[in-house]
């Protein structure tokens, strides 16, 4: 039986797919936050907010979030990020932010720039404790300084 060699390309073609395939997963596998003197930045894969303290109005736990429709983002599992229509009406058409790495513990709701939403949490509960009592004590001492 003749052996027939694979052409290179091939071969190329496919370490490229799997290098694709798993920066994919790498960047969607949790949310990846990182806090700032002024601010916090969020990001899970192709979604980024940027969100400066002075904004934040008020921060709170929930243990649902509200009834939306998804505009464009995933759900999977108990995972679910993305962007969000809370309602849409004449006058306003309200966007919030997900980023929420376990729907079955609770979340943290931030309202920032009067209106605005995002919902967030971490797979590990105690780090979400965290940020939500970092959050509050950024909130409170703003307070203090107005």
């Amino acid at each position: 039986m003749a052996n027939k060699k694979r052409h290179w390309l091939w071969n190329l073609i496919l370490l490229i797919t799997l290098t694709v395939c798993l920066l994919a997963f790498i960047v969607h596998y949790k949310n990846w936050t990182k806090i700032e003197p002024n601010s916090i930045k969020m990001v899970s894969g192709v979604y980024y907010k940027e969100i400066k303290f002075v904004d934040v109005d008020s921060v709170s736990m929930v243990q649902r979030i509200p009834a939306m429709e998804r505009l464009n983002g995933f759900s999977a599992l108990s995972k679910g990020n993305g962007l969000y229509r809370e309602f849409k009406d004449s006058l306003t058409d309200k966007k919030v932010y997900v980023f929420v790495d376990n729907f079955e513990q609770q979340k943290i709701r931030l309202v920032y720039q009067d209106s605005l939403k995002l919902f967030f949490n971490y797979k590990d509960s105690v780090e979400t404790k965290e940020l939500f009592s970092l959050f509050e004590s950024k909130l409170n001492a703003l307070k203090k300084q107005n």
